[in-house]
């Protein structure tokens, strides 16, 4: 890749490598309410620049020993955390193992750390720091408090703030049969996030500073 023409994800978000993470849950409070669903989408950059959706990873996670679980967040998401066939894994397991590819993909892309890209990115932040803290997990990929945040940049770019909203306005497919499920989400959010990165550069906002 030459100077000249290649363009890496590293050099676009000083050193950070965006990483888009959703989660479901039984309720709105991270350190109380169970984690039920994660998935991480890995986006890549190609040499003009462009952003595009590389490969996502999810996991049905089992409610941690003595998790609150809101009946009205389940209904919401259709969720039932004991469904014999939804073969969950603890959240240490889960976290690990996404924990484990995006270190990865770190090292592969010559970035320094993650960050975290979600829509209302603090809730799914929120959720996965409570989740560390509780397994004790010492290597955590991401920025502890920086994050990018497509509700916000949507709210910019196509002036909505729902996901399903600024998708159409981005001329990004939404299914809401398919919706709440942290898989189909997260690869949504990644859509998102790289068509609104991509208008960006088209529109000269941003060009690579080789000096």
């Amino acid at each position: 890749m030459s100077e000249a023409s290649g363009q890496r994800i590293c050099d676009r978000f000083r050193g950070f490598l965006p990483v888009v993470i959703d989660v479901e849950t039984g309720g709105f409070i991270a350190a109380t309410d169970a984690m039920l669903e994660i998935a991480a989408t890995i986006v890549r950059m190609d040499d003009d620049g462009n952003m595009a959706v590389h490969r996502t990873w999810s996991f049905n996670v089992k409610p941690f020993e003595g998790a609150n679980l809101e009946q009205a967040a389940l209904d919401f998401t259709g969720i039932d955390p004991w469904h014999p066939f939804r073969e969950a894994v603890d959240e240490e397991q889960a976290l690990e193992e996404l924990f484990r590819v995006v270190r990865k993909e770190v090292r592969d892309q010559d970035c320094t750390r993650a960050i975290l890209v979600g829509h209302n990115a603090h809730f799914d932040a929120g959720f996965v720091n409570a989740a560390v803290e509780r397994c004790a997990i010492k290597r955590n990929p991401f920025h502890p408090f920086s994050f990018f945040d497509t509700a916000t940049l949507s709210g910019l770019a196509y002036g909505q703030t729902v996901l399903a909203k600024a998708c159409k306005e981005a001329g990004i497919t939404f299914d809401n049969a398919e919706a709440h499920s942290a898989a189909y989400d997260a690869e949504r959010t990644a859509e998102l996030f790289c068509e609104i990165v991509n208008r960006w550069k088209d529109s000269g906002g941003w060009t690579p500073n080789f000096d």
